[in-house]
């Protein structure tokens, strides 16, 4: 597999991108403002996600997606890891991400990775969205924070 960042000749992989986050119109806006990367296999987009500088020391990790019939395949934490040293890369000192309450999977995942729950936006995704979303039979109200300091030798 080979993570790489998209061009701008390249359309995006909108279809991949809608399965983080069902509003196209906030998926375009952020992806205008960030750089995305796509994970290729046999010259296929399999995973995408897009790193949003908020800060000078600050960049946020928005929009991970793994093609569904790619779940489980350890893809998400490839692109997890890869952002992580990406940001690193950059001299940035903090990478955020932010997750739905109903995405077990996803909290676990970034918490693997080295990530610390850091707050909760209540109701985000109830100001934010006009369709409700549900996930894992439990609706997606809030915005789970968490954080990683690139620079501690505790992180990953």
């Amino acid at each position: 597999m080979n993570i790489r960042k998209l061009t701008k000749a390249e359309d995006l992989p909108l279809e991949l991108l809608l399965l983080a986050d069902p509003s196209e119109e906030i998926v375009v806006e952020y992806v205008s403002r960030g750089e995305c990367f796509v994970a290729e296999q046999e010259q296929n987009i399999v995973g995408v996600y897009v790193l949003l500088p908020t800060g000078p020391e600050t960049i946020e990790l928005v929009n991970v997606a793994v093609a569904e019939e790619q779940h489980g395949s350890g893809i998400g934490k490839q692109l997890v890891m890869d952002a992580i040293k990406a940001a690193r890369t950059k001299g940035y000192k903090t990478i955020e991400v932010g997750t739905g309450n109903s995405g077990i999977g996803q909290l676990a995942l970034y918490q693997k990775c080295g990530f610390r729950i850091v707050g909760v936006d209540q109701d985000f995704f109830i100001r934010h969205y006009k369709e409700e979303i549900y996930e894992n039979g439990i609706q997606c109200r809030d915005m789970i924070r968490l954080s990683l300091d690139l620079e501690s030798s505790y992180s990953v």
